[in-house]
């Protein structure tokens, strides 16, 4: 596996690829990986000849009250794990890389960055667009892979590589679960044990809501009321949101006569998760 610490070295090593005709997947992320990364990456394996994976934590879309001192940072034992996935290319570049001092310019989709974990969340998806267009410049992959968990995520860089013609495919992959329900998260890691188990009424609530769906129910302010009253009962649960919007544009749906994205962050204990399931008609 080739590491690289610079632009300059990870355009070099990816534009052989290109050069040698390889389709050059991409799976960027944070690091801290769990098995939910490692589906992207054997799906990129399975897509691609060449995978190239981006460890980075990108502070553009932390806000100033948010954990980036505190996120976990495990290089030694990420690369071990992308070695034996049989990664090509690994990019782990400085933030002063990234962001050059005096750096002004940033990424926003209009729109749908305001919404979901963007209400709560003011200027991340700003973050995410920003540091994914300058990734995605760099590496210049055929085909990105992302995780269904971060929903309103996906929607909004489909929309940025639509409005912006990246030439890339954006590979939405299925959520990795825990036995029990609980979605794969770096998060996962802060949960107290007490925690860990009031964090399931996330899946639970997200449940009861396709159950209901499933028996005919398709008013979506029944079925959010019915998620709320299950999340209602967990203590130590504060909820953020719960909606059922439009995968794509992420506006709310009152009545659900077409596919829909039901969504839900909360914080349990001091951490935030969220959580989603997608309702088909």
């Amino acid at each position: 596996m080739k590491i690289c610490k610079t632009i300059d070295d990870m355009r070099s090593a990816t534009r052989e690829a290109q050069r040698a005709g390889k389709r050059l997947g991409f799976v960027p992320t944070m690091g801290a990986l769990h098995e939910g990364h490692l589906s992207l990456v054997g799906a990129a394996k399975s897509a691609c000849d060449e995978v190239a994976v981006s460890i980075f934590v990108n502070p553009l879309q932390f806000g100033p009250t948010e954990d980036l001192a505190k996120y976990p940072r495990t290089f030694e034992r990420d690369a071990g794990l992308l070695e034996k996935e049989a990664v090509d290319i690994l990019f782990c570049p400085a933030a002063k890389e990234m962001y050059p001092a005096g750096a002004v310019t940033y990424v926003t989709v209009e729109g749908l960055s305001d919404k979901l974990c963007g209400r709560s969340r003011p200027g991340h998806f700003r973050g995410v667009t920003t540091v994914v267009a300058k990734l995605f410049h760099i590496v210049e992959p055929d085909a990105a892979f992302f995780g269904q968990k971060d929903a309103a995520q996906s929607s909004i860089i489909r929309r940025m590589v639509k409005d912006l013609n990246f030439p890339i495919e954006i590979v939405v992959c299925p959520i990795v679960r825990e036995p029990d329900g609980l979605a794969t998260s770096s998060r996962n890691a802060y949960l107290k044990p007490q925690e860990r188990k009031s964090a399931l009424v996330l899946h639970r609530s997200l449940m009861e809501i396709k159950n209901r769906f499933d028996g005919g129910e398709r008013s979506a302010a029944n079925l959010i009321a019915a998620g709320k009253q299950l999340l209602s009962k967990e203590a130590g649960v504060r909820l953020d949101y719960l909606e059922i919007v439009d995968p794509a544009m992420l506006d709310p749906m009152p009545q659900l006569n077409e596919p829909a994205l039901v969504a839900v962050a909360a914080v349990v204990g001091t951490t935030r998760l969220i959580d989603n399931i997608i309702l088909p008609v």
